[in-house]
């Protein structure tokens, strides 16, 4: 990939450890306990320091959503759009750092 920035590489392996590092964990859970969505939603609010975790990466996400909205409108940088799903599907860890790489593309 030539001519990406040191920077954007910085962003691109963050996005890829955002995404492989969190599922390590969350794969385990899922041996462990079964691929539950409902085991999993109830592990979010075991106690308050998990239930504060899991409004604190909600807020998050939905802070990053409405930035990336708002930039895509005035940069009509589609693609940084790919950010919503990774962030929803995956994690903040794995969809802020891929917005900054995909908004840190040159401009054509």
């Amino acid at each position: 990939m030539r001519g990406i920035s040191p920077l954007r590489w910085i962003y691109l392996a963050l996005a890829v450890w955002g995404a492989v590092h969190p599922m390590l964990y969350l794969g385990q859970w899922g041996v462990a306990h079964g691929f539950d969505l409902g085991g999993l939603t109830a592990a979010w609010t075991v106690n308050a320091a998990t239930t504060g975790l899991a409004w604190d990466l909600l807020i998050a996400a939905v802070a990053l959503t409405v930035w990336c909205l708002a930039e895509v409108a005035v940069r009509r940088n589609w693609i940084a759009l790919l950010a919503i799903p990774a962030t929803f599907l995956i994690g903040v860890s794995c969809g802020l750092p891929l917005y900054l790489f995909l908004r840190t593309a040159p401009v054509k």
